[in-house]
């Protein structure tokens, strides 16, 4: 009983740090999506944040340079996608896509300039690695029966991004609904005139959208080197990006709905390494790779049976034109 109930808290433990970056990704979305700017360059953003933490943080050895150089670039890339789009209404999907493929090339590009590694970056030191809170208390908790493994193993001993991304959720919803910038923001994605009759700047608010999006993403993207993984490897994120936008679609663009669809996602994602190795009844040894797949055929699956129930924002991916 003790070993199953260690092994859930373990698996909470996991699917929390798995899904931190999906859950900050598409919060980034739904900032953006929400005041009718599409965003499929996620992807791309989180992939260049993640390389501009690593290569600064690796020649600095200062986390919160290496905090402050991912936001730069993710603000500035969020700057770039309104520039095209918001002000000469360009069309986002392609910028999107665009912005992705760059990332792609450009992270492998510079990471063989500067380091030679074949685009890696040198393995970050601890002073730039993010610690651990409520290691000793987790521990002390983990020995009460029942409940105290899965608390202490499960819910403690994670760093300060873990506990940030659902306060994160709390934050934007506060944001979107409850607080007047919120609504403009949700009004200029579903009636951006009424929103420039009413003397608000539609392009000012798709900027500030897209402001907090660049920031949100680049925290995801830090998330991956200064948390996850000790140093960046080419293509790390491997679709988190996607994933993401198939969480905020599946939530309905809503924050806490993206939430959850996230930590379904993160939840197959940590089951799957759990299960590689493991010989189910009546089946064997199930292959590693279908193990490994499990979260992006849940993906599919996913928009296939809910993208026509979701009603996306009514002005979403159409660029607007104040009448004169």
């Amino acid at each position: 009983m003790d070993d199953l109930l260690l092994t859930f808290g373990t698996l909470i433990a996991s699917t929390l740090r798995v899904s931190v970056p999906l859950i900050l990704c598409a919060l980034a979305g739904v900032l953006c999506e929400r005041a009718g700017v599409i965003d499929l360059g996620l992807e791309g953003k989180m992939l260049l944040t993640a390389f501009a933490a690593a290569a600064v943080g690796a020649v600095s050895g200062s986390l919160p340079l290496a905090l402050l150089a991912a936001v730069a670039v993710g603000v500035a890339l969020s700057m770039l996608h309104g520039y095209a789009c918001v002000s000469h209404r360009g069309d986002q999907v392609v910028l999107g896509m665009a912005i992705t493929m760059t990332a792609a090339g450009l992270t492998v590009v510079l990471g063989i300039a500067w380091f030679g590694m074949g685009g890696q970056t040198p393995a970050l030191s601890e002073a730039v690695r993010l610690d651990r809170w409520f290691v000793d208390a987790g521990k002390s908790i983990a020995q009460i029966p029942v409940l105290g493994p899965i608390v202490g193993v499960g819910l403690l001993g994670h760093n300060l991004m873990v506990y940030g991304a659902f306060a994160l959720v709390a934050a934007v919803w506060w944001l979107l609904f409850r607080t007047r910038f919120g609504l403009r923001l949700r009004a200029a994605g579903e009636n951006p005139a009424m929103v420039d009759a009413a003397g608000v700047s539609v392009k000012a608010l798709r900027y500030q959208a897209l402001a907090l999006n660049g920031v949100v993403c680049s925290m995801a993207g830090a998330y991956l080197v200064l948390a996850q993984n000790p140093a960046f490897a080419p293509n790390m994120t491997a679709g988190r990006g996607y994933m993401a936008l198939a969480a905020l679609i599946f939530g309905k663009w809503h924050p806490v709905g993206a939430m959850w669809a996230c930590l379904l996602f993160g939840f197959l994602d940590a089951a799957s390494i759990r299960l590689q190795g493991v010989a189910l009844p009546g089946i064997g040894e199930v292959p590693v790779q279908a193990i490994q797949a499990l979260p992006y055929v849940l993906t599919v699956v996913l928009l296939a049976g809910f993208i026509g129930r979701a009603t996306a924002p009514a002005a979403l991916g159409r660029p607007y034109l104040k009448e004169r």
